[in-house]
């Protein structure tokens, strides 16, 4: 009797797990067909997350929200503009000379290579290049470039459309004088339920402002350590590298890796002595291991430490899933569920796991 009564129970359970399994995969995939819907709301609630606390201390000091969720706005799109305006020129003439690169890095690469093979693959290509000129490949080149500036342009517009969608929506939002925390809370039924609700929604809006705050504010210090230490190598753009380095430094790993490798790429092609390229590679690599490994542990605190790995996996999954601005938006969105597992108390085991030390969790409730 005991196996058939329990058979029921275990095929129910596993009913269950199945069902979730497939939820899951939907969820995944309508994320993924809705990248131009859900990315601008996405983006425009972590702006009024970070912003609501400013707001909130205003409205204290009798300034109305609108008044002070218009400003704010208006002042993060002027700063976005003003980046964006500093880094296109720059970044346009290297996708102009692109075609070009792999050849430029050949050449300058040549002088580290002293074996015949080397030498020889560089000629093979410089005759490539030479016959290419006298044929109807120079059409296709001319063909591939404006494709890649295109796609650029392109790329540059949806991300501009994406972001005026999400200042918009987090001016609306801001200006609603938690109208919809009052919502959420009037939902509940019990007292303690409505309690617990208002403390998860002000305990994710101060620490996920604190996080994308203090994160901003870090990488303009990394930013402007970059452009000096750059500055004295005696690379050209530093100015431009440093903003180049506050953006990359928003992927956490990737970015660091990836400025890295640009920084020596540009310098290796810009720059005669190849001394100044390993100069300005170990600077950049430097400044990034001092902000990732001293700065920010110390400025954000263990509370708010998460698990490298689980990071790492954040990351990599929202980056496929809506490109760079999902692995931009993939700690903040890792930050808000640490938030609410350490609230929960059924979630705080998978909290614990977030967490990047195992007295960073709360203890579990017995």
């Amino acid at each position: 009797m005991k196996d058939d009564t329990s058979h029921p129970v275990r095929d129910t359970a596993k009913i269950e797990m199945l069902l979730g399994g497939i939820l899951f995969i939907l969820a995944v995939l309508a994320t993924y067909f809705a990248k131009e819907v859900l990315l601008p709301i996405v983006l425009g609630i972590l702006i009024s997350l970070t912003l609501s606390p400013i707001v909130r201390g205003m409205r204290r000091a009798g300034i109305p929200p609108a008044i002070t969720s218009v400003l704010l706005v208006i002042s993060l799109a002027f700063g976005v503009a003003l980046i964006v305006y500093a880094v296109s020129t720059p970044v346009s003439s290297m996708l102009a000379d692109a075609p070009n690169i792999g050849y430029e890095l050949r050449v300058k690469l040549k002088t580290l290579s002293e074996s015949v093979e080397a030498m020889k693959d560089a000629s093979e290509e410089m005759q490539k290049i030479a016959e290419a000129t006298g044929s109807d490949d120079v059409q296709k080149v001319v063909i591939e470039q404006p494709g890649l500036l295109n796609y650029a342009v392109s790329s540059a517009v949806n991300a501009g459309a994406s972001l005026a969608v999400a200042l918009v929506l987090s001016i609306f939002l801001l200006s609603s004088n938690d109208l919809f925390y009052s919502k959420i809370v009037r939902s509940f039924s019990r007292f303690e339920d409505k309690k617990r609700a208002l403390n998860v929604i002000y305990d994710i809006e101060r620490k996920v402002s604190r996080y994308l705050l203090t994160i901003t504010v870090i990488n303009a210090g990394l930013g402007i350590a970059v452009s000096m230490v750059l500055y004295m190598v005696g690379v050209p753009e530093f100015h431009v590298w440093g903003l180049i380095a506050f953006l990359l430094n928003f992927l956490p790993y990737v970015g660091a890796i990836a400025g890295v490798l640009l920084v020596g790429i540009y310098t290796l092609i810009a720059v005669d002595p190849i001394a100044t390229t390993v100069i300005a590679m170990v600077g950049y690599f430097t400044c990034t291991t001092i902000e990732g490994q001293f700065v920010t542990p110390m400025v954000l605190g263990r509370r708010l430490e998460l698990n490298t790995v689980a990071v790492f996996i954040t990351v990599v999954f929202w980056g496929w899933l809506w490109g760079i601005a999902g692995a931009l938006m993939a700690v903040p969105f890792l930050v808000l569920v640490k938030v609410i597992c350490d609230n929960v108390p059924s979630l705080r085991t998978f909290g614990s796991f977030l967490a990047s030390r195992n007295d960073d969790a709360e203890p579990l409730s017995p």
